[in-house]
């Protein structure tokens, strides 16, 4: 029990700002180990989003609810996916081989395709919650969260760390991970779905996995493999492509209905 709250911690201190234990440091076996904790932590992030949101939106509105809850969100994790994804942009943007395409990933500046990239991607999230229903929207923040970070989970249990040099990011996230690691990444995924109690929710698991899978080949093809920003930049889709999934069905049935 002590090793696994220990491993607990780890995760909480590398996926989020959330202050941790001082006795909690960077070991590299228990940062690797941390990965069955990933989806997890997209409940906390979730919590934070949705406790903003439906303490504000009374008061403010749903827009600026939605607004300051996203806020809340990147605070909370350091925009460490967000950052992932600006990332992903600029070096498949601009990069046109493998070596050129890590080295701008590596780039702690921020061009062209990765302002534009994560300004529209934001954007998009900001559009599709504020037309979510307010009284389930901490069902929906908390699925989201914790399955698009099971869809990152799924790239570093199916593809291979690319960088060689150890001062990457995600370096302790390289090697691959056992069953023993992934059985609890998918329960703690896969839990905050049974919510909703209607088996319907699965479509909206359908363009997530779609774009997961098609990420994942789009980095085997250039790169080889995935780096921690390529697990942030799935994440990130993951999340907004189960709001578009979630919000397309219920039109949809609206229609259907009428």
């Amino acid at each position: 029990m002590r090793k696994q709250i220990e491993i607990f911690f780890t995760a909480l201190m590398f996926y989020t700002r959330i202050p941790c234990p001082k006795w909690v440091t960077h070991d590299p076996e228990y940062l690797n180990k941390a990965t069955r904790y990933f989806p997890l932590m997209g409940w906390l992030v979730a919590a934070v989003c949705a406790l903003v949101y439906m303490g504000t939106e009374f008061f403010l509105g749903s827009s600026i609810a939605v607004l300051l809850s996203m806020i809340a969100g990147i605070l909370t994790t350091g925009a460490f996916h967000e950052d992932g994804f600006a990332d992903v942009c600029d070096a498949f943007g601009g990069g046109w081989t493998k070596e050129k395409t890590l080295d701008i990933m590596k780039d702690s500046r921020i061009g062209a395709y990765g302002a534009i990239g994560i300004m529209l991607l934001l954007l998009l999230k900001f559009t599709t919650l504020s037309a979510m229903p307010f009284t389930q929207m901490w069902m929906i923040l908390l699925a989201a969260h914790s399955f698009s970070r099971l869809c990152a989970v799924s790239v570093v249990a199916t593809s291979q760390y690319v960088r060689e040099n150890d001062d990457a990011k995600a370096k302790p996230l390289a090697k691959s991970i056992t069953a023993k690691e992934i059985i609890p990444a998918v329960l703690f995924g896969l839990l905050p779905l049974l919510f909703f109690q209607r088996i319907e929710i699965i479509y909206a698991l359908i363009l997530p996995l779609l774009g997961t899978f098609f990420l994942r080949r789009y980095f085997h093809k250039w790169i080889g493999g995935y780096t921690g920003d390529c697990l942030g930049a799935t994440q990130q889709v993951a999340e907004v492509l189960f709001y578009l999934s979630l919000l397309a069905y219920w039109k949809i049935e609206f229609i259907l209905l009428q």
